[in-house]
């Protein structure tokens, strides 16, 4: 019975392609079937062998392990080089493109609530 290592949905192709590395590198014998384009089917990384599946399941904990802190790393160093920061950061960066945004958003949520507020 084949067992289910990874989920694909959104899974960026660099880590796909490192899973993909890290499998081959260590010979586990897996398989792997692509998201679907309509969200459908989720995709994913698969094995036949239960003991294979362990071993697998181990080395993608590990390699998420590694991943974790090194794009933590990565997303802190950003910040501290005063990227990102949200809606502050984006008004001083592309001010009409977000009060753009903003201003969406506010007339959207405005005709939603609309026939409500007629209501009473």
């Amino acid at each position: 019975m084949p067992h289910h290592l990874m989920n694909m949905r959104h899974v960026p192709d660099d880590e796909a392609e490192e899973i993909r590395a890290l499998f081959e590198a260590h010979d586990v014998r897996y398989y792997e079937t692509p998201p679907s384009r309509w969200g459908i089917s989720m995709g994913g990384f698969w094995v036949h062998d239960p003991e294979e599946a362990q071993r697998a399941k181990t080395l993608l904990q590990e390699y998420q392990n590694q991943r974790l802190h090194s794009q933590r790393e990565a997303y802190e160093q950003w910040r501290s080089q005063g990227e990102g920061g949200g809606v502050w950061y984006m008004l001083r960066k592309k001010p009409v493109r977000t009060l753009a945004a903003l201003l969406t958003i506010l007339t959207i949520g405005a005709l939603s609530l609309l026939p409500f507020i007629r209501i009473g």
